[in-house]
């Protein structure tokens, strides 16, 4: 995917780091919101996860603090506990608004270009293994036409995958002699929190 930048010619935005667009783009692929609300100019981007992901959420907090106007907070949905922020609104989210969602539902227009950042909060946010050590990024949210696109993306940093048919949808299921290039891609950008899953995939090879 180009880089859609903040190359819109006004001073109210911040410019995005590098870090923070890799971030935002796995939040996008995994359990991240875009909204675009009728009568605002841009889109925000809603992080929202269980309370049991506190420290994982603080730490997306911190890496895109400069465009959130409040920390995260506890919500409580019935019985569940949810902790969640959103940003404010920016150009960058409403061009990725644009490329990743059909009216209201997500889909892949084109192939989003990963980088191990991109890829490692991905697997955090969405990513889990089975008891044979086998990884998968659980990516039912999005059609059939769009995980081949996430296929193809994958492929781009010497990742092969197949779809892996889980109930009546699909999920993509890293191969396993792709594991070891996986695991060394998105290891050192793991957040402790989630270190869990990493550890959880390989003893249970």
């Amino acid at each position: 995917m180009p880089d859609v930048g903040n190359s819109v010619g006004s001073r109210d935005f911040v410019e995005l780091t590098p870090e923070q667009k890799a971030l935002i783009l796995g939040c996008v692929l995994g359990d991240g919101h875009l909204r675009h609300i009728n009568g605002r100019k841009h889109a925000f981007l809603e992080v929202n996860h269980s309370f049991k992901a506190k420290d994982y959420v603080d730490w997306k907090y911190q890496v895109l603090k400069n465009i959130v106007k409040s920390p995260p907070k506890k919500r409580e949905y019935g019985s569940r506990q949810a902790y969640r922020f959103t940003t404010r609104q920016h150009p960058y989210l409403t061009r990725l608004h644009q490329e990743f969602y059909d009216k209201h539902k997500k889909v892949i227009k084109k192939a989003p270009e990963l980088n191990p950042l991109a890829l490692a909060v991905w697997f955090m946010d969405d990513g889990s293994c089975t008891k044979k050590g086998d990884v998968y990024l659980n990516c039912q949210q999005f059609d059939i036409r769009s995980q081949r696109k996430l296929l193809h993306a994958l492929r781009q940093l010497g990742i092969r995958a197949r779809l892996n048919k889980d109930g009546k949808y699909y999920r993509i299921r890293i191969r396993k002699e792709s594991l070891p290039r996986f695991w060394e891609l998105v290891s050192s950008h793991m957040h402790p929190s989630m270190m869990y899953k990493m550890r959880k995939c390989r003893a249970e090879k």
